[in-house]
């Protein structure tokens, strides 16, 4: 079954980053626009391959999310003087969490002066060179208005840029006017309709979601540790209650998803040690209506249903919709007890993780107000410790990858002295 299209990965991963803050990725599409055009003139590639290029390029600059989360505001800054840290992280997280390793390499020399990246062994690196340059071209376009010149890096040709790569941008310039097509939006239109090309298998787009949920590391780690384990008790409950496979499976991808709108609440509300003020904790409910606008027309709409329930509540009180318990199917009900739980066997900034006991009198407490399903709290309370010990080892190892990750980013930072 196809829960999501090809294209809709892109269209997704790219609008839910603009949650944590916008610029990244419109100056991301921006410049894959131009590399597009650059590297479709050449004519060296499939239509299906440049949108596999497409993809990273819009990408390029993930890392900014975690290493340059004070300076997104300012882009000339950590793209000139700070572009280390960045390039290095947004190449560990394509290596180790994408499905496209084998264009890592791309975001990890694109800011790489062009002298030095001809010493390199690297299929891709034309694209890293095409990068830098239309990177420039924007970041310089955008901050210095009417008084940019597009020839104004002629003096770095063949040293930090390459002549061959200025040559032909200025000949598309020409020839197609990319920067009026990108103040007027049209260069908009024609990326959707790249990406139509995008060809994912299941695998491929489920290693992207999966991807995606570890973007939830770059507002806290433990919204990354609440997701994993929710994903985790979802699945076991499932498994003992015996729902057909393709419930099963449609309740992954909603569990994988539920918490994505958390991308747009600010750091301080979700860490937050205390209790939240009225309008802290409106805003932080507004997760799930964040979630529906990005979300809808792109993922299955069952899946989708599924997700944006994990608030609702047997007896109407939850919300966004206050539905109520007839109104709800089965793997509603069990993403609302795994989300339930998640938050109370998991630590807070405000507390420690919840004895067995006080969990287990939780949700017997739901129960017996019929805002939680009492047979599917049963369920999960009568294999407690057997579904935690398999939480805590599937959590553990699928967090292991973002660990490494962080682990190797500390190493490359050390060797480059970030």
């Amino acid at each position: 079954m196809e829960y999501i299209r090809s294209k809709d990965i892109y269209l997704l991963m790219r609008d839910i980053l603009k949650l944590i803050h916008p610029r990244p990725m419109e100056h991301g599409s921006r410049v894959a626009y131009m590399v597009y055009l650059m590297l479709r003139e050449q004519g060296r590639y499939e239509e299906f391959e440049l949108a596999d290029i497409v993809m990273v390029a819009t990408l390029h600059d993930i890392g900014a999310y975690m290493t340059e989360q004070g300076k997104i505001n300012d882009m000339l800054r950590y793209e000139s003087r700070d572009s280390m840290a960045h390039a290095i992280y947004g190449y560990l997280f394509f290596k180790y969490l994408s499905p496209v390793p084998d264009l890592s390499r791309v975001i990890m020399y694109h800011h790489t002066d062009y002298e030095q990246l001809q010493k390199v062994d690297y299929e891709y690196k034309e694209i890293a060179a095409y990068i830098n340059i239309a990177e420039k071209m924007d970041i310089y376009s955008t901050s210095m208005g009417t008084q940019f010149d597009i020839y104004m890096f002629e003096k770095m040709a063949g040293t930090k840029l390459s002549s061959e790569g200025l040559s032909l941008f200025y000949h598309l310039e020409s020839k197609y006017g990319i920067f009026e097509k990108i103040k007027s939006g049209e260069y908009k239109k024609e990326l959707d309709t790249i990406a139509e090309y995008m060809i994912f298998n299941n695998e491929d787009k489920k290693k992207f979601l999966e991807m995606l949920t570890y973007c939830l590391g770059f507002r806290s780690k433990g919204v990354v540790v609440d997701n994993v384990t929710t994903v985790c008790v979802c699945d076991d409950i499932a498994e003992e209650m015996m729902l057909p496979p393709v419930e099963r499976e449609t309740l992954y991808y909603s569990a994988l998803i539920h918490d994505i709108g958390m991308l747009a609440i600010p750091r301080e509300i979700i860490e937050a040690s205390r209790k939240l003020e009225d309008e802290e904790f409106k805003l932080l409910r507004t997760h799930v209506e964040i979630a529906e606008k990005i979300m809808q027309g792109k993922m299955d709409n069952e899946v989708l249903n599924i997700a944006l329930a994990h608030h609702e509540r047997g007896d109407g009180s939850g919300y966004p919709h206050h539905t109520k318990d007839i109104q709800m199917n089965m793997p509603q009900r069990i993403l609302q007890v795994a989300d339930v739980v998640t938050a109370l066997v998991n630590p807070r900034s405000y507390r420690k993780d919840m004895p067995k006991e006080k969990v287990i009198a939780i949700l017997n407490d739901e129960a017996s107000k019929n805002r939680l399903k009492r047979p599917i709290v049963l369920t999960f309370v009568n294999s407690y410790d057997r579904i935690l010990t398999r939480v805590k080892a599937e959590a553990a190892e699928k967090l292991k990858m973002y660990e490494t990750l962080n682990a190797q980013y500390e190493l490359v930072s050390k060797k480059y002295k970030i």
